[in-house]
């Protein structure tokens, strides 16, 4: 099916109608967003003496919904100028305008009666062949065929987006039965290269596929806590980041979502799937229709299982809800022996087969977790799925888990697990017991860099679809590998292009990433055409290796440290001086030593959710691996007109003096940070590896050469210093910035205006790098300066002095 969506509209802009809208403006779709008019004026409205027939008023309910959305925080927006893309109306007035548009998403109340209105609507302007969608989370399509033509019904499915469209990549589609193939199979592959999303093919049976689980694990968390003496923080200790979790885990999750809103899943769970064999899990415990009676609801009522409040000192602290008493108190430490024992494992997947045996209350939670998880995951099959993969699937994507229940139980053993199923009296599907006896050990298997799947109706491992336009580092780092320190790893992508990944804690840019970029550059010069930067972990890079740092500046050891910071300079100049085309992925947080390599690449492949920024002021010195010499030179390529240098000068200046970080790639161009013309933004996280090979391998193929040192550099010397020194002493006059922010502000002023030079000048890129490891090095003599590296070593958090 070859179709191309140019314009959507959106029917219904309530907090996930106004989401949807944004993201589909957000990948460069022009976007009609409707609701209904309102029935009466409001105050403001009767003041003005405005009537229901004025414009304004008609759109009044979807302009503040969809302003409400935009002042949101996190932004539902790209870019703030993203928003221009969404025209607003009315159901009355604008609904013909729907027959230009090539898909229509229905995002109105959970009601049929109101669905059906809404759809009958629709078919008066539809033309033929139009894509229609609804966002629904249970009603069955059947029910929503009814009366529909048959055109309509041949093109419409459920896309159901998780809340917020922008943020949770899980876009599960559900086929009507009369829906084509080819436009369940056009749904699924744009939500997967157009959104962003993780495409998910369900069926239509309650809940789906995400909130069936999901909301299976929370209720059962219900029914555990009590029943094994474990306290909130407890649970959100050992369903958090510890299993590869939200940091929100359970309960702080329920609250931010609403626990009225999920009761509300949960009720329609026990109502609608009598023949579910946890059909009472559905059930609430009795704390939870004491906190509906209280409308203790969370975030939206001020108080669900965790309460702020101001203490007796008039300290603001988190109070928690106790499930004996049904009173807030202090929160209490959660401490177990069981999650001490894998501290030195860094990585989830690994530390399940440690939880389990744990002799602690934690080994006994996870053991009768696991084993409810996994026997509910294998009932599920194909009452909700036929294949396993996108129950994994749809719970990454939606929930934030970094495994899915059956790599999970791959993680423990397939065997292992059915003893932890046994052991709680549980049944498991006859389908893996089958497997099992067969000799398949595993769910999931590696070969040839791709990832296969148990089959089922086949009972063999079957190639995961979808898989081609990716490259999964996962499954090719044991074959693939070239060459590895620790710290780093470089990978043979194939066709003559080499990648180079980080491994550190945190992926911060240390002596060892720094020696494995500079054997990825030998190597890639050497043997190969071209050269990726990128990993797939939580964060791209969060910066330099600042503990290191402080240790050399604490002993003194200067000429050390100017060599180090030498070295990265260097480093981060061979991105953009080698032989052969470098290429950065980035992705989430691109802080510091991060962003400066990206700003030396050839090319940037920038996922679309990249906070990028220069974040070195809160840490008391300013960008030292190029990025302040980089930001001055990037000023210089904007300059026209004399009148207006020191304006963009100054605009570059701020992006690092107040260590602006973006909100997303395309933020980033705002800030100077990625340049038009030359970096690209990915939306798919998932295939960024693969552009970024392909980016690399094209300008290798176009004939690539190494680029000249710049020294043609134009600074503008005292005319811009002088400025600065101005701007800085006025700052700290009014006490907006302290002494010592003076001081880190009027060193990187210095730089770059390229010095106290009387005239402006053409300067060596060289010469800004000189200038910048001076001032770098000067500010780490400061004691200040380390007592903001200090109190960020300790506690992740920037200090003020």
């Amino acid at each position: 099916m070859t179709k191309h969506i140019n314009k959507v509209a959106v029917i219904g802009s309530g907090i996930m109608g106004s989401g949807i809208a944004c993201h589909f403006a957000n990948i460069g779709v022009e976007v009609l967003l409707l609701d209904i008019v309102p029935r009466e004026l409001n105050e403001k409205e009767q003041a003005k003496g405005l009537t229901l027939e004025d414009k304004v008023v008609r759109n009044r309910l979807v302009n503040d919904s969809l302003s409400n959305a935009l002042k949101s925080k996190p932004s539902p927006i790209y870019n703030k100028k993203f928003a221009s893309r969404i025209a607003t109306g009315n159901l009355e007035d604008d609904l013909k305008k729907i027959e230009d548009v090539d898909w229509i998403i229905e995002v109105v109340i959970e009601r049929l009666d109101i669905k059906k209105q809404v759809f009958e609507s629709i078919e008066k302007y539809r033309k033929p062949g139009t894509l229609v969608t609804s966002n629904t989370s249970g009603i069955p399509i059947a029910f929503m065929n009814e009366g529909r033509s048959d055109d309509f019904q041949k093109h419409f499915a459920v896309t159901h987006f998780f809340n917020p469209p922008r943020y949770l990549r899980l876009f599960e589609v559900v086929p009507g039965p009369n829906c084509k193939p080819e436009v369940v199979d056009f749904l699924m592959g744009y939500g997967d290269r157009f959104l962003g999303k993780t495409a998910v093919l369900a069926k239509d049976t309650p809940a789906f596929i995400g909130n069936r689980i999901g909301i299976f694990g929370i209720q059962s968390l219900f029914h555990q806590v009590k029943e094994l003496g474990l306290t909130v923080e407890e649970i959100d200790k050992l369903t958090g980041p510890v299993i590869g979790r939200p940091k929100s885990a359970t309960f702080r999750t329920v609250d931010v979502v609403g626990l009225d809103t999920l009761v509300k899943v949960s009720d329609g769970l026990y109502q609608n799937c009598p023949e579910d064999e946890a059909h009472d899990l559905f059930r609430n415990p009795d704390f939870i229709q004491t906190m509906l009676e209280n409308n203790w609801l969370g975030s939206k009522t001020k108080q669900g299982f965790y309460k702020k409040s101001v203490n007796e000192q008039g300290k603001k602290e988190i109070l928690t809800l106790d499930l004996d008493t049904m009173e807030y108190r202090s929160k209490k430490r959660a401490s177990f022996a069981t999650l001490e024992l894998t501290k030195t494992i860094d990585k989830p997947i690994d530390r399940f087969k440690v939880l389990i045996k744990g002799k602690d209350k934690a080994g006994e939670f996870y053991r009768k977790n696991f084993a409810a998880m996994f026997a509910y995951v294998s009932n599920r099959i194909p009452e909700i799925s036929d294949e396993l993969y996108r129950i994994d699937d749809a719970m990454k994507a939606g929930f934030g888990w970094e495994n899915g229940p059956f790599e999970i139980w791959d993680a423990v053993g397939v065997e292992k697990g059915l003893e932890l199923i046994e052991a709680e009296g549980l049944q498991v599907g006859a389908w893996v017991s089958e497997m099992v006896s067969a000799g398949v050990t595993n769910f999931y298997t590696v070969k040839e860099g791709f990832t296969y799947y148990y089959d089922i109706p086949a009972k063999a491992q079957t190639k995961k679809p979808g898989q081609d336009a990716f490259i999964i580092l996962d499954n090719i780092r044991q074959t693939k590998q070239v060459w590895t320190n620790g710290d780093s790893v470089i990978e043979d992508l194939g066709d003559g292009i080499l990648n180079l990944e980080f491994q550190s804690k945190m992926n911060t840019l240390g002596g060892g990433v720094l020696q494995g970029l500079n054997k990825a550059y030998d190597l890639a010069e050497k043997d190969f055409q071209g050269l990726v930067i990128g990993n797939q972990g939580a964060n791209f890079s969060v910066g330099a290796n600042i503990g290191m740092i402080f240790m050399m500046a604490v002993e003194q050891e200067y000429d050390e440290l100017n060599m180090a910071i030498s070295m990265f300079q260097n480093t981060m100049m061979r991105a953009r001086y080698s032989s052969i085309p470098v290429v950065v992925a980035p992705h989430a947080m691109t802080l510091g030593g991060g962003c400066e390599l990206s700003l030396h690449a050839d090319k940037v492949v920038a996922a679309a959710e990249t906070y990028m920024g220069l974040v070195e002021f809160g840490v008391g010195v300013i960008p030292g691996g190029g990025g302040s010499k980089e930001m001055a030179l990037r000023a210089a390529d904007t300059f026209q007109k004399n009148d207006v240098e020191l304006n963009r000068l100054q605009e570059y200046f701020l992006t690092i003096g107040m260590a602006k970080v973006s909100t997303s790639a395309y933020e980033a161009f705002d800030l100077g940070l990625l340049q038009h013309g030359k970096d690209v933004v990915v939306v798919n996280k998932d295939r960024q590896i693969m552009q970024a090979k392909k980016h690399a391998l094209l300008m290798a193929e176009a004939g690539y050469t190494k680029p000249i040192k710049r020294t043609d550099v134009k600074v503008l010397g005292k005319q811009a210093l002088g400025m600065f020194l101005v701007g800085t002493d006025s700052m700290e006059a009014g006490k907006y910035i302290s002494e010592h922010d003076k001081k880190i502000a009027n060193k990187l002023a210095y730089v770059m205006a390229g010095g106290d030079l009387s005239a402006p000048t053409k300067v060596s890129e060289q010469y800004l790098l000189d200038l910048e490891r001076e001032a770098f090095l000067s500010l780490c003599t400061e004691r200040k300066t380390l007592e903001r590296i200090q109190h960020m070593l300790k506690t992740g958090k920037p200090l003020r002095n």
